[in-house]
Parts: C-alpha cells; structure tokens; sequence
C-alpha cells in the first residue's frame, strides 16, 4: 500500500488523543504533505479513499475535514467536488432510508463546516429541512403519527451532529442555529413520548421504564448541559483550531437544498391495528440504535459528562457496525479511541446493550461473542474483569431479564468461556443448588453448564466446577442415548427386542425403503399394532443413527419415507416426536438435532412439533428447563426462515425476469435489423446478410424467450410455494396462539373483581449472608492498584420466594412475549383474524398483554397531559417555527 493511503487510514493514531505521542497538528501537515505531492497524479484515488475513510472510521471526521479544508487552500475544485458528493449520496440515503449513512455524512458536512469548507447557514438549512419533516410527521391534523420513528430519527441526527459543530455554529450563526433550537423544543412538546414495553430487558422495570426519559427526550437532555458548558466536551477532538488562521482563509462552500421523501397517506382503516401495523414497518427501517443498559453502580462509571457517554457510545456502534467480519480490527479500534478518560465500564455497557437488544441486535451474535474475547486479550489487566462484574450484575438480576435476553445470555455466556479454558469462580453461585429447582439463578447455572457440555466434554466441565462440588447435581447426564431395546440376557426373547433386531438385519443388508414399509405393515401392524411398529422403527432407525450426525442423516435420508408412511397426520408425528425425546431423553442437544433434521425432511411438521411441545408431557418443565424452548426456537426459525428464503429466491428471479425480457427485445432487434437488411440484385430486392447469419441470430431470439419463459416458470413456481408457505405460517402462529391461550388459561391466577391484574412476581427479601472470600472485580490502574467490588469477605445471597406456579405464568408469558416480537412482521398480516379468534372473549389480560406488548404505543401519564394541553393557536405556532423559519 502507498505512503499516502497509509497516512490516509491511520491519520491521527500516533498522537495523544490516541495514545501516541507525535503531535496532532504536525502529524496532519505531515499527512497533507504526503497527499499534495501525490494529488495531481492520484486525485482520483485520493477522493474515493477520503470520503470512504470519513464514512467508515467516522470517529477520525474531525481530521479529515481539516485534510480537505487544506486541500480547499490550494484545491478549490476538489473541496467542492467533496461538497457535492457528500451531498448527492446524503439525499440518496435520505430517501433510501438508509440511517447510517444519514447519520454520518450529516457529521461529516458539520466537520467540513468546522474546516471552513461549508458555510454554516448551509448546515443549518439542512437541519430546518429535516425538523420541518419531522413536525409535521407528529402533527395529528397534517401529518401521520405513525411514521414518529423517523421524525425523531431525523432529530436524533440533528442533536447528534451538534457535539462537532455546535460551538462554531453558535459563534458564527447565533440566531440561526438559536432558531434550530427552539424547533427542536417545540418538536419535542408535540411527539408522543416513545417507551414501548416490549423492548424492555429488564421486565419488572416496566413501570419505571414507562416513566422515564425516551431516547431522544435523553439526548435533548445531554444537548442542554453540553450547552450550558460551552460547548466543551473531551470526547471530541478539535484539529481544525490549530489551522484556524490558515483555514479561515479559503473559500467555504455552499450545500444545494435537501428534500425528505413525502409522507405516505394515513391509514383508511383507522383501527389500533392499522396504526399498529404501520408503526411496525416504520420502526423496522428506522430502528431505536440502542438502548440502554445501566449494569454497572453510578461509583462504577467513568468519570465523564453526560454527552461524553453519548459520544462514546457512537464510536462504539461506529466501530461495531463497520468492522462486522474483522473482529481484531473492531477490538483495535475499539481500545484506542480518542478520548483522555478510560471507558471500559461504558464499553462492556455498550456491548452487552447490543447482545441484548431487543427485537434482535444488528449482528448475529457470535460477532459480539469474538469482540469481547479479543478485547480481554487486548486489554488483560482491565477488561476481564470488567466483563466478569457485568455477568455477575446481569446475574442478579437474571430473574427479571426478558427471556429472550435470558438465552441470549446464556448462550453468550457458555460460549465465552469455552474460550477461556471454561474458568469461572463457580463457587460463588454454588449456593443456587439450594434454591428452587425453578429459581431463575438456578436455571441459569444449568442451562449454562448444559451449553458448556455441548462445546466441550462431560469430563472437562465437571472438572471446571471441582471448587463448587455442590454444582454437579445441576450438570446434565452424560448425554448416551436411551435405547429400548438394548440386549440384556434377560430380554433377549421380548417381541421388541426380537422385531428391532430383525430389522436391525434387513438395514445391514441394505433393504429399500419399500421393502422395509411392506415388512412394517405386514409383520408388526397386525400382529402387535401401530405402536409398537412406530417404537420399533424409530428407535432402532435413532440407534443406528447416534453414532454420529452423519449417521443420522444417512439414515433418515435413505429410510425417511418409511416414517413417512407411518406418521401421516399430526397424532402419530406427535407419538414420533415422544419416540425421538424417549430416545434422547439425557442428550437435550440430540433431541432438537433430531427433530430439526426430521422437520427438514418433511417428516414432522411444524404444527405437531407446537402441539408436542405444548402438551402435558412437556409443559411442567417451561421453568426449569429450556429443553422444550429450544425445539420450538428451532420449528419456528426454520419456518420463518423458509418464507425468508423463498422472498430473497423471488426478488432474485424478478430481476432475472426483467434481465431476461431485455435480452429478449435486444435479440429480436437484432434479429429484425438483420432480415430488413435489403439489397437490390436485377431491380430485385434481395436479403444482404448472409443466411448463416440469420439462422444463428433467429436462435439467439429462440434461447432467449426460452430462458425468458424457464425463468417466468421458475417465478410462478416459487411464488406458488410462497403462497403455500405463508398459509403454513398462518395456520402455525394460529396453532401457537390457541395452544398458549389453552395451557395459560388453566393456570393464571383469575382477575379480582375490581379488575386488579394479579401480581405474579413477589419481592424476595428473604437473604442468607455467607463468609466467604471477596467477589472482586479488579481493575488495574496505572498506580498498579486495584479496586474491590466488595470491602469484606461477606456475601449476602436472596432466596427466592416466587411460588412454583407464578415461576411457571411468568416464564410462558415471557415466551409469548418473545415470540410475538420476533415474528412481528409475520404476525402482523394475520393480527384482525387473531384477535377476534384467539384473544376474544373471556381471554386473560395477562395473556393478551404478553401477545400485544409490541404493539401498543404508549403513552405515560405525564406526557400524555402534556400532548392534550397543546392547544389549536400553539400547534400553528410550533409548526410556523419549524417549518417556515423566518
């Protein structure tokens, strides 16, 4: 790589912002130095490169915007043409929807504006733009409410550019930019406060939640303190003073005008339903970035200012969202941004918010899983031990974690320490062994011993728990499978062992299928029925098949069809289904494999795996145990994910479609040009072209309507199994629904007379404190100290006094919850029918609360107070300072 692009992508990290030593303003003179001598000759090279660094290492926008006002020194033409650009691709990514991209080339054009490239009115022309299209989305009468998710995005990125730019702004355009403000206050005395409680983690903060500051409410906030210090924060550099005298000097640009997209027509149907349903699809592509996890103590924080934590948390999601496939890279970042206070409390946070975040984080999550464990390795004297006090936090408070976020954690959690030799200070969770079989902390423990067998050995983990002996009642069996038939002296004449033996023999002897079936139906059904010719079949095909996956897949693959001829409807799959859970009754992870490759082949379908899971024989275990869980997880993602599938294949062939039609025309021009081509022969007109050529051009015409209509066959037949798929879907998220409806009702505790909702959760105030060594979570400083999280070697524990009954109501309604979030958009098509089938009538609130949490727009009391006391002459007037600045 050239000098150039190297200064280019590293510029500014030997400095002491970044914890280098060279100093900032000669290290850019440097830097420039290195460009201009390069710049007639690679121009070009040098544009692209700028302005894809600025966009994807957006925490260097500072630098880089002195970088071309320098340039604009001596380049008027290039500056400009940066100008343009940026512009161009922002209103592209305006009407796109594209939120990144918005976000950051509005903090690219305020630093350019900071460098003396872009007039200041220009930046704040841009912002009155955008807060005129965010009022009248919110106002009731000429707008539409259901689309507020992108009106406050779009006062999210005006607030967030205003750490960069704010003090030149208010320097240079006072009134201007005082006029911004007062929108923006006025914007945020007519939206609708935004909790939605179906995004909280923490399910016992609903309340609380409800009545707290909103995303944008907070940030306001910060804006106002950054405000009333001047406009002085430590987290954002400030290259440009250092070259004011210098830049102050060329010419700054102006921005073409920027238009919003219009606003789609409200709703005919003005139902909750409706509203509900746009609201849904409006928060899909203008998603709330974070939220907010307070784990750690106030005294645990860094010592920062309150927009000093909004800043880093955007570095952060910064670095997370570009470096998505380069794990080490986004570690290196990550420790080294320019910021003089450490932040590892605020990184761990930030982190754990994306694990946890709620309808589903922006990356899978073994990224985030790989991040942390490269960050303990870049920073061994601190992190770990950061992320170890998180866990424990988290911890504490498992019983009241969202149950999404609960197997999110865990399986975080598992995952980590496989990577880390599978050590942890197991001793101090022992005491959970003498909690409820269905305690929360408990469950957790196990579950996270269960996934940790699976990424290792049986062996390895319960020598990783030898300091907590107490611990290895909640390991799971060692994991061999539970055959029927297994040959004992004292069996070996029984008829199943005889019949499994049997057909043992002809699979070894490689029978066909067929020949297997008519064996089934002529030898056993009749002579010792259905039953016992299903148990046989399954449980020798299951045998022969736990050697490992391959076996199982070669065996279901060449005997498949002779399941399928059993089980031909939902009862005898659900009998199939206690077969395969029988036979992996100690090996959780087999039993899902199993049912998922079953499910695959076609041989059970999804509506029986929700009838099994959600019958007696399994329900007992929903608070003690993911095990049911996690095989209805696997039904409905597989399901979900094959509609998914089948769009992407359509959206692929449409385009091939319109390709291929293209081809077509173009071909028969051709074709057509050639033949009309005349020559005159004897006052004759004769065909000029050659008939060879004709002839190959008439087939180029003939392939391609052929590959036109196989291409069209293709669409119909895939939109056909579409078709099919989302009536599966349908009647799935029917079947799911009525069978929750049909378990919860037995067990709810009933509605008191004056409608008071039961309270399923009680406080568990009863505590045992136990000696025991200090759980500490050691931070190294640079004095070689270290903090404690405990000051004695005392350990207070809670029981747990949630009764066996309300444990089971809440884990049941937390998975209805669950559910209904993450298959929202598959959900919301079939919600009318829904509700007037399944949560009609005499349905429990509880219930129906838990199904429609991610659908209700709330509203707090005070908020919604405010709302109604804006009166007809105040609305006109915010909406006049907002939308016709004067």
């Amino acid at each position: 790589m050239s000098s150039w692009r190297t200064l280019l992508l590293r510029i500014g990290e030997k400095c002491p912002e970044y914890g280098g030593a060279t100093d900032l303003k000669e290290h850019i003179e440097t830097c420039y130095g290195v460009i201009w001598r390069e710049f007639e000759h690679s121009k070009d090279d040098i544009f692209e490169l700028l302005l894809q660094c600025a966009e994807q290492l957006p925490h260097k926008i500072p630098l880089y915007g002195v970088l071309v006002g320098l340039i604009n020194l001596e380049n008027e033409d290039f500056a400009k043409r940066v100008v343009d650009t940026t512009h161009s691709i922002l209103q592209d990514a305006i009407y796109l929807g594209n939120c990144n991209r918005i976000r950051l080339l509005l903090r690219l054009l305020t630093g350019l504006m900071c460098s003396k490239v872009i007039l200041p009115s220009s930046i704040v022309e841009v912002f009155e733009t955008l807060l005129s299209s965010a009022a009248i989305i919110v106002d009731e009468e000429a707008g539409n409410p259901s689309w507020q998710s992108r009106a406050d995005f779009y006062i999210t990125c005006i607030l967030s550019c205003l750490p960069w730019g704010g003090a030149e702004l208010i320097e240079q355009v006072p009134d201007e930019f005082e006029r911004v403000m007062v929108g923006v206050q006025s914007y945020l005395s007519i939206r609708r406060h935004s909790q939605d409680i179906g995004f909280t983690v923490f399910d016992s903060d609903e309340d609380k939640f409800l009545e707290e500051k909103d995303f944008v409410e907070d940030l306001w906030d910060r804006i106002q303190v950054l405000s009333n210090n001047g406009w002085k924060t430590d987290s954002v550099s400030r290259p440009h003073l250092s070259f004011e005298a210098q830049l102050v000097t060329g010419k700054s640009h102006s921005l073409s005008p920027i238009s919003c997209p219009e606003l789609p027509e409200p709703s005919t149907l003005l139902t909750a339903f409706s509203r509900g349903r746009e609201k849904h699809q409006v928060q899909l592509k203008y998603p709330q970035r974070l939220r907010r996890l307070n784990i750690f103590s106030s005294e645990k924080a860094e010592n920062m200012q309150p927009i000093d934590r909004f800043i880093v948390e955007e570095y952060l999601l910064d670095v997370l969202h570009f470096f998505n496939g380069c794990r080490k890279e986004c570690a290196s970042y990550m420790v080294g941004l320019p910021v003089p206070f450490r932040y590892e409390y605020l990184m761990a946070e930030t982190i754990f918010s994306q694990i946890l975040l709620l309808p589903q984080p922006p990356f899978k999550p073994i990224y985030y899983t790989l991040v942390i464990i490269d960050l303990c390795k870049a920073l061994p004297g601190a992190f770990p031990a950061v992320v170890a006090g998180a866990v424990r936090a988290l911890f504490d408070r498992i019983a009241d974690l969202d149950m999404e976020c609960r197997t999110r954690l865990i399986l975080w959690f598992s995952h980590h320490l496989s990577n880390f030799q599978c050590i942890w200070p197991w001793e101090e969770w022992a005491y959970v062994k003498d909690l409820p079989k269905w305690a929360p902390q408990r469950v957790f423990v196990q579950e996270v011993l269960e996934r940790e067998v699976r990424l290792s050995y049986w062996d390895k983990i319960k020598q990783s728990i030898e300091n907590a002996p107490a611990l290895e009642q909640l390991l799971p069996p060692r994991g061999g499978p539970n055959f029927k038939y297994i040959i004992e002296d004292s069996q070996e004449g029984m008829e199943g062992h005889t019949l499994s033996k049997e057909l043992n023999s002809m699979i070894r002897a490689r029978k066909t299928a067929r020949e297997i079936t008519l064996w089934v139906e002529e030898n056993i059904i009749p002579l010792h029925g259905f039953n016992v010719a299903l148990e046989v079949v399954v449980q020798t095909f299951l045998d022969i098949g736990s050697k490992s996956f391959t076996h199982l897949i070669t065996v279901l693959e060449r005997y498949g069809q002779v399941i399928a001829k059993l089980c031909t409807d939902q009862d005898k799959q659900i009998l199939l289904l206690e077969e395969v859970s029988s036979y992996w009754k100690n090996n959780t992870q087999m039993t899902a494999i199993a049912i998922d490759r079953m499910m695959g082949y076609r041989l059970i379908s999804n509506l029986s795996i929700v009838r099994w899971v959600l019958s007696p024989s399994n329900i007992n275990q929903f608070h003690t145990s993911d095990r049911p869980w996690e095989i209805l997880r696997n039904s409905l993602n597989k399901t979900y994910n094959r509609v998914t599938d089948l769009r992407k294949e359509i959206q692929s062939l449409k385009k091939s479609v319109l390709l291929a039609e293209e081809a077509t025309v173009k071909a028969m021009k051709e074709y057509e040009a050639a033949e009309s081509k005349l020559d005159v022969v004897d006052d004759q007109p004769v065909q000029s072209e050659k008939p060879g050529r004709l002839k190959r051009l008439k087939g180029y015409v003939e392939k391609a309507k052929d590959d036109e209509t196989s291409i069209q066959e293709s669409l119909e037949a895939k939109e056909a199994l579409l078709a099919r798929a989302l009536e599966e879907n349908k009647a799935l998220f029917f079947s799911l629904y009525k069978s929750f409806k049909d378990v919860l009702m037995e067990r709810l505790p009933p509605v008191s007379a004056d409608g008071k909702l039961p309270k399923l959760r009680t406080a568990n105030v009863d505590s045992v404190t136990i000696d025991s060594e200090p759980s500490t979570m050691d931070v190294d400083h640079d004095d070689g100290k270290t903090d404690n999280s405990q000051s004695n070697g005392e350990r207070v524990f809670h029981s747990y006094t949630t009764g066996e009954q309300e444990q089971w109501c809440l884990c049941t309604l937390g998975y209805v919850k669950a559910f209904s979030r993450q298959y929202a958009s598959e959900i919301w098509p079939h919600i009318d029918t829904l509700d007037s089938e399944v949560f009609a009538g005499d349905v429990h609130p509880l219930f129906r609360n838990a199904a429609y949490a991610v659908s209700h727009f709330v509203l707090s009391k005070k908020k919604e107070k405010n709302i109604k006391s804006v009166s007809g002459e105040i609305r006109v007037y915010v909406l006049m300072q907002v939308v016709i600045p004067v």
